[in-house]
């Protein structure tokens, strides 16, 4: 399904009765690597994941679009949607479009998984690091077609220059200020051995938000799909 937002035809699905949960998947990536989230909790929460502007078959942002005009975006398409104060969990470049989202918008809860706060030092080898090291871990065997149709075509070698200021614009963009602002009960899970997201900015958010827990769990960047089964029981307690 397309929904036409901010001029542009946002490619998105929505499935599942209940609750609103909203997910927003990482950079180079695309609905179907949020969707083993969704799968697991359609049952009991309508779910909504949209490719996000300049990924999977949504067309690039008319222009180098910073992290505030994501945010934009999302509330225009949130609106159109009808949904009213969403459950809201985010992945990486989605985790910090979470972290904005709910710094000024009603939701009902927060996750966040490897969701970086602080500015990248090397904005350009960021995508190309995590790429490489996503093909080979542990536990990811499973989701293999996913990393092969969805994220590798996407990286910041590859990407438009108008993608790459994209990125540079949103990885460059400091959101701890907007951490104190989120009053929702929000839960950030991070793998232990996360080289792309800093354990250190995951313990930040928990001592700056009113209303943070930390799990920590074996695993990568993409810890939240490497312990799947555990991860769902998680946001089912949250839930």
């Amino acid at each position: 399904m397309q929904i036409k937002v901010q001029g542009l035809n946002v490619n998105y699905i929505q499935y599942g009765k209940g609750k609103d949960i909203l997910l927003l998947h990482g950079w180079g990536q695309n609905i179907e690597m949020m969707k083993p989230i969704g799968d697991n909790l359609c049952d009991r929460f309508r779910i909504t994941i949209f490719d996000l502007p300049g990924f999977g078959e949504s067309p690039e942002p008319p222009s180098a679009w910073t992290l505030d005009d994501y945010m934009i975006m999302l509330e225009d398409a949130i609106e159109k949607l009808k949904i009213k104060k969403p459950i809201v969990m985010g992945h990486s470049f989605g985790g910090r479009l979470a972290i904005r989202y709910s710094s000024e918008n009603n939701i009902e809860k927060l996750v966040l998984f490897g969701s970086p706060l602080r500015p990248e030092k090397d904005a350009n080898n960021f995508k190309t690091r995590m790429l490489k090291k996503a093909k080979n871990l542990p536990g990811m065997k499973r989701f293999a077609e996913y990393m092969k149709r969805h994220i590798g075509s996407r990286d910041y070698k590859s990407a438009s220059p108008l993608m790459r200021q994209v990125l540079v614009n949103v990885v460059n963009k400091d959101l701890t200020s907007y951490t104190t602002k989120i009053k929702a009960p929000t839960l950030i899970i991070w793998g232990e051995y996360d080289t792309e997201a800093s354990i250190e900015d995951a313990k930040l958010m928990e001592s700056h938000m009113m209303d943070a827990g930390l799990i920590v769990l074996k695993g990568t960047h993409y810890a939240y799909l490497e312990n799947l089964g555990q991860v769902i029981s998680i946001l089912n307690k949250f839930l």
